[in-house]
């Protein structure tokens, strides 16, 4: 096992894909998002406009035909992913 790259020009081609068919679309709304945000606005203060995985656990769903269909902050509950995977199934 090694570290690999999600972002910038080492990001594996996997992860590019990725978030070029779902791009970052905010954290939503409670304490994490906002902990997130505020986190996030000292590194980059345009965070929300560009692609990157912003933080670990970020998921991607990918659907039987190998569509992207989702993604999923680490501030959305698994119980949402759950939700959303089952109605795929």
């Amino acid at each position: 096992m090694h570290k690999s790259d999600v972002n910038g020009p080492n990001a594996l081609p996997l992860y590019t894909y990725l978030k070029s068919c779902q791009p970052f679309q905010g954290f939503g709304k409670g304490p994490k998002a906002l902990m997130m945000s505020t986190m996030l606005k000292k590194i980059d203060k345009d965070y929300k406009n560009n692609p990157d995985i912003k933080w670990n656990f970020t998921k991607f769903i990918v659907d039987r035909t190998g569509k992207v269909t989702a993604r999923f902050e680490p501030t959305q509950s698994m119980e949402d992913v759950e939700k959303y995977v089952t109605s795929l199934l």
